[in-house]
């Protein structure tokens, strides 16, 4: 099967790779030449447009920053659309838009072109090892065409139901992470105040009934002090506001992921939006003046 990848970010890098090492025949493009260097150097080749890409391959799998930028690769005159053949397909590992996954779908369908959405979880550092959680949407013959591509990038994949439904679950799990983060830095500093040992605090924590994912991971970098966990304030806005909207199509008050959302904009106001998502704790060390440091954490996280 050739593979077709489009959005060498952090994460997408790492997607890219893993499917390299999975012995895919890989294509690759992005805004900016240089990110692919890594992955044409293992193996994969580069194509100046989007549409040339498609061409060259059976699917197409993009990994964008934002549903403008998805619409941008997609439709057009130099888009994926206008260059897969039909009985080609693309899947989308993005935290994409549900009205606009719906509408390019409508129009892949029309030129015979299959879409599955299958939006990755777990971290960057999970990612490089390809033991990410894949959570897909869309018809089930598409999916089980395409489960070799996801079970190389990932190694918990779940079909969840048809377009629409993967990326509404995706929704939920980051806004429980984000929500996670924000709590884990109260705790932390609850901890710190009261006089406790930051670092033992952090194991008895995590032994306990009040771990989480995010406390075991992100905890790690807040520690070290480096935040760095390949994941920007910009992209947590924009998932809660995915959340934020979704709540309010079905009805259901967030009254906690308005208020993370809004420590997460006051994070963006002190550090700007490529800033780690981490450093909202940091907007509390610094009200604080209170420095949530323990020695023995790493800078960034191991695969």
């Amino acid at each position: 099967m050739r593979i077709g990848f489009v959005g060498l970010g952090n994460l997408g890098t790492h997607l890219a790779a893993s499917l390299v090492r999975a012995g895919f025949a890989l294509t690759v493009n992005d805004l900016d030449r240089t990110r692919a260097d890594p992955v044409v150097q293992a193996g994969a080749t580069w194509a100046d447009t989007p549409r040339s890409l498609a061409a060259q391959t059976d699917t197409v799998v993009t990994c964008l920053p934002s549903p403008a930028a998805v619409a941008r690769v997609l439709e057009g005159a130099d888009g994926v659309l206008a260059g897969l053949r039909p009985g080609g397909t693309w899947i989308d590992t993005g935290t994409s838009d549900r009205e606009l996954t719906a509408r390019l779908a409508a129009l892949a369908e029309t030129r015979g072109v299959s879409v599955l959405e299958a939006p990755v979880t777990g971290g960057v550092h999970r990612a490089a090892a390809g033991k990410l959680t894949v959570i897909a949407g869309g018809a089930p013959d598409v999916f089980e065409s395409q489960r070799e591509v996801l079970e190389a990038i990932g190694d918990r994949v779940f079909h969840v139901g048809p377009l629409g439904a993967a990326t509404a679950l995706k929704v939920v799990t980051n806004m429980l992470a984000f929500v996670h983060l924000a709590a884990t830095g109260e705790a932390l500093m609850l901890a710190r105040r009261a006089g406790l040992d930051l670092g033992q605090a952090f194991e008895v924590i995590r032994a306990s009934s009040g771990t989480s994912f995010v406390l075991e991971t992100e905890g790690q970098v807040i520690l070290n002090g480096s935040y760095d966990i390949g994941f920007t304030i910009d992209l947590a806005l924009k998932d809660l506001g995915f959340a934020r909207s979704l709540g309010e199509q079905v009805g259901v008050p967030l009254e906690l992921e308005a208020l993370v959302e809004r420590r997460f904009e006051q994070a963006r106001e002190a550090y700007g939006g490529g800033a780690w998502s981490p450093m909202v704790v940091k907007l509390l060390e610094d009200e604080l003046h209170t420095d949530l440091r323990a020695g023995g954490y790493p800078p960034q996280l191991a695969p």
